[in-house]
């Protein structure tokens, strides 16, 4: 019978990789928290609605409104708040559909190798023969500003990047014995893929994804300061910039949004580190020693 000690506290919560409990991923994980909990309690937290024209324009912080007012007398701090609600699902949301399409797409081409392979790394090849941003916003400006035209946008110039990572790892995979006795044993191309392959590939795509959602809210807001993106007067921290710019002498109408997309963007980077660091077996047997 084993013996169970009264004095060890019982695990309720799982354990938390040692890389996250880092400082830089604790501060990373704290800044995504209260981020999204803005966002999930804007109504409640936001002091007014973002479209309501109801202060002075161009009202210093520190008056009558916590961040000032904008140029048509709009609360900047309830506008910062909504935009979390645009900025943060959005790039989550097309760096989750880049991940899938980029690869599944790279899975099959290192997997089927010959014609398919090549056409689909040509079609990847192509795309990235063009900077990122350019190339979203002539997709962008091509299809018209809006939302949902700059999410078709990035997805389009995103989803290489994990293609070409996916058909690496998947080609030194496929050589494995137990994918070649699935294969010998009767399984289909898709069904190795799904259950052989794709398991050992998929660990450092999330890297890849996590390190990619700061990247992916910069590059919104940066369509959405040149009118590619979300249109007016819907609250967007790259369309909020973009006024500030107009109205120079008042600092605070691009300054707060900058350091909301800073704050964001950084925090990602630093919870992407955290995992690159936690699947790295050097430095994370380095910081489990450093941590005892």
């Amino acid at each position: 019978m084993a013996i169970i000690d009264a004095t060890e506290p019982r695990r309720i919560l799982p354990k938390i990789p040692a890389a996250l409990r880092s400082p830089f991923g604790i501060v990373g994980l704290a800044i995504i928290s209260i981020w999204v909990i803005a966002a999930v309690l804007a109504p409640w937290i936001a002091p007014t609605d973002p479209l309501a024209q109801i202060f002075p324009r161009l009202q210093p912080p520190g008056q009558d409104t916590l961040l000032g007012t904008d140029a048509v007398g709009r609360d900047v701090f309830s506008r910062i708040i909504y935009g979390a609600r645009i900025s943060l699902p959005l790039s989550v949301l097309v760096v989750v559909s880049s991940m899938v399409v980029g690869t599944v797409a790279g899975a099959i081409a290192g997997y089927l190798g010959g014609v398919v392979d090549e056409v689909i790394m040509r079609i990847a090849d192509v795309i990235f023969a063009f900077p990122t941003i350019i190339l979203a916003m002539v997709i962008a400006a091509a299809l018209g500003p809006s939302l949902a035209n700059a999410f078709i946008a990035m997805l389009v110039v995103s989803w290489p990047a994990y293609a070409r990572v996916a058909r690496s790892l998947v080609i030194v995979a496929r050589q494995n014995e137990y994918v070649i006795a699935g294969r010998l044993l009767g399984s289909g191309v898709f069904r190795s893929l799904r259950r052989d392959v794709l398991p050992n590939v998929i660990s450092p795509v999330l890297v890849l994804a996590m390190l990619n959602v700061g990247t992916a809210i910069l590059e919104f807001s940066g369509l959405s300061f040149l009118g590619l993106g979300a249109i007016p007067p819907t609250a967007d921290w790259g369309a909020m910039v973009a006024d500030g710019v107009q109205q120079f002498s008042s600092w605070w109408i691009a300054l707060f949004p900058g350091i909301a997309i800073l704050s964001i963007v950084v925090a990602f980077n630093l919870v992407g580190d955290s995992f690159r660091d936690s699947l790295d077996p050097r430095t994370r047997n380095a910081i489990k020693t450093g941590m005892k």
